[in-house]
């Protein structure tokens, strides 16, 4: 990826996209690109926090581990998304595991260059702050998930989730184009893989969930919605 590439997948980007060429500049000079195979670890959680990441193309996943070595998936990144988001104007460690499901390339931006670079465009911080706030409230959306409905529910409520962050839309229907097992599945919502397991077969029998040629779920997000109200 030379240095063009770089700045057309910064103006995809929500955070750049209403930036000028000459206000672009300084965020392309100061990042690289990284192509990256599937497995392999883009940082570790407690890892020095000193750089953030925008994905051109491919597949991150992002999760932590508790002190037994259980991993808990907090979100499964795709182009055109920034990570960590708790990067900017905190010190310390990577707060999470990022692992490559699909291979990736990876635009990387130090953090201290990006930061001096916001003192000068105060208008980013905005813009900045926009897109964390849409993560905070993601966040307490999965936390009154896990408090107010059962775990049925919960997988339901998850694949619908998903569907918009990992999937294709065709009419009505959408197919998650991104393939996870039911063990990743289940640490998303801090169930186990059997439940989730009874719980994907039954919404088959059902005809509420179905599989294409390549073993993509694929829902109707409405449908699903009216069996949680019910």
């Amino acid at each position: 990826m030379n240095r063009n590439d770089v700045k057309d997948h910064f103006r995809t980007v929500p955070l750049f996209k209403e930036l000028s060429e000459a206000e672009l500049d300084p965020f392309i000079e100061i990042s690289s690109c990284r192509i990256y195979n599937p497995r392999s670890i883009v940082f570790m959680q407690e890892d020095k926090l000193d750089r953030v990441f925008f994905i051109h193309s491919g597949t991150v996943k992002i999760y932590k581990t508790d002190h037994t070595g259980k991993e808990q998936i907090v979100s499964v990144l795709q182009a055109g998304e920034m990570f960590p988001h708790a990067g900017f104007f905190r010190g310390g460690d990577f707060p999470a595991n990022a692992e490559i499901v699909e291979k990736a390339q990876l635009i990387v931006t130090p953090i201290k260059e990006f930061e001096n670079i916001l003192i000068l465009h105060p208008e980013l911080c905005i813009k900045l702050f926009r897109v964390l706030g849409e993560k905070i409230i993601d966040l307490h959306d999965r936390l009154e998930e896990k408090i107010l409905n059962n775990t049925y529910e919960q997988v339901i409520k998850l694949l619908i989730r998903l569907s918009k962050t990992n999937g294709h839309k065709s009419g009505d229907y959408y197919t998650i184009t991104t393939h996870f097992t039911n063990r990743e599945l289940a640490n998303m919502i801090g169930t186990t893989r059997e439940t989730v397991s009874r719980t994907i077969n039954q919404l088959k029998k059902r005809n509420l969930l179905q599989m294409d040629d390549k073993e993509c779920y694929i829902i109707h997000p409405d449908t699903l919605e009216r069996e949680i109200i019910v």
